[in-house]
């Protein structure tokens, strides 16, 4: 059943809203610098604590996995990334992130069982992550997109095919894609860029699915969703290797808006390849050749479909299934994705306001 919560005591624009692993918190951040913690309980909600400290607008906010506790991540245009724990019902500010040197503009856990591991995407051109591990934090500064980091989601921590390979399974791989505002979609551990958008990448999204492919969705303000596939990879790529130019250190102590059911394939190879799209409103993309080896793992090659719309696109975000897209633009539209028998996205559901 729908529940609003009309008096969200937020003073200004809320910008993120997010339920914890088992739907009984929801966390939310402003503009006007605070994040609200509500108690929600069948039909009925409670604010039970509001967190200070950030001196910007706050952007993301993200759930860790209940494995490691009550903590809950906050980005802000300070440039700064608080984490904070609830210890013996009282939250604190366990650690302050303050390297980067632009807005940081969303934060994203990985799976649990790669490890306590926080993405960070800023408007400074790089991503952060940090991780927790004897009984400190460290993190890594790797140069992603040079004018700026819209948006980060990590792989499941499984490889595509695990599940029918007759193996035990390998889990605890460390991957994420990130989206730019140099058009690019960039995936870590392999340095695979994958080229076709032509304006910025607004958001990315990482498919849960552990099936025989990878899913990854890109949204762009081209008017455009990209779907991109990869059906062979392998785990034998390094999960701990950091790309060429990484940083990793310990320490104690960062702002970035559907509904043509239209889609065309585009072969896209790795690291190097393009898609550039086709001539304008052919809603075509032109595959393009693999122009050089940047690092990418072995045999894996990348597809992409592109998904035309009226409008400029802010959000992508897949189903826990992994089969549904759901994709939102300037146009106040929703629309909801799926992939039919012929491997062709067909859009089955539109929700306008």
């Amino acid at each position: 059943m729908e529940q609003v919560i009309s008096n969200s005591g937020h003073d200004d624009m809320i910008h993120d809203a997010v339920l914890d692993y088992y739907g009984r918190r929801l966390a939310t951040c402003s503009s006007d610098r605070t994040i609200k913690i509500f108690e929600i309980e069948g039909d009925t909600h409670r604010l039970t604590e509001t967190l200070k400290g950030h001196e910007g607008a706050v952007w993301s906010v993200a759930w860790a996995h209940p494995k490691y506790g009550n903590i809950l991540a906050s980005a802000s245009y300070d440039g700064k990334v608080f984490i904070w724990r609830e210890l013996g019902g009282q939250w604190q500010k366990v650690f302050d992130f303050a390297l980067h040197t632009a807005s940081v503009n969303i934060v994203s856990w990985s799976p649990h069982e790669a490890g306590c591991l926080l993405a960070c995407a800023s408007s400074d051109g790089k991503v952060s992550v940090l991780e927790f591990e004897d009984n400190r934090w460290e993190h890594k500064i790797l140069p992603a997109h040079g004018i700026g980091v819209n948006a980060v989601s990590w792989a499941p921590a499984l490889y595509p095919g695990t599940l029918f390979s007759g193996r035990a399974p390998q889990s605890g791989a460390k991957r994420f894609v990130t989206g730019g505002s140099d058009n690019l979609v960039k995936i870590w551990d392999w340095n695979v860029t994958l080229t076709g958008h032509t304006d910025w990448v607004r958001d990315v999204a990482w498919a849960p699915t552990v099936l025989q492919k990878s899913y990854i969705a890109s949204a762009s303000q081209d008017k455009t969703v990209r779907i991109w596939t990869c059906a062979t990879q392998t785990s034998s790529a390094s999960s701990s290797q950091a790309p060429t130019g990484s940083t990793k250190n310990s320490t104690n102590n960062k702002a970035n808006n559907n509904n043509n059911n239209s889609s065309s394939t585009d072969p896209t190879q790795r690291s190097g390849a393009t898609g550039d799209a086709g001539p304008e409103g052919s809603g075509a993309g032109a595959g393009g050749n693999d122009d050089g080896d940047r690092g990418g793992a072995a045999g894996e090659k990348w597809q992409s479909t592109v998904l035309q719309f009226d409008a400029v696109l802010w959000r992508v975000s897949w189903s826990l299934s992994g089969n549904v897209l759901a994709v939102s633009g300037g146009d106040n539209k929703v629309s909801l994705w799926k992939e039919n028998l012929k491997g062709e996205w067909e859009c089955v559901k539109s929700i306008e306001e």
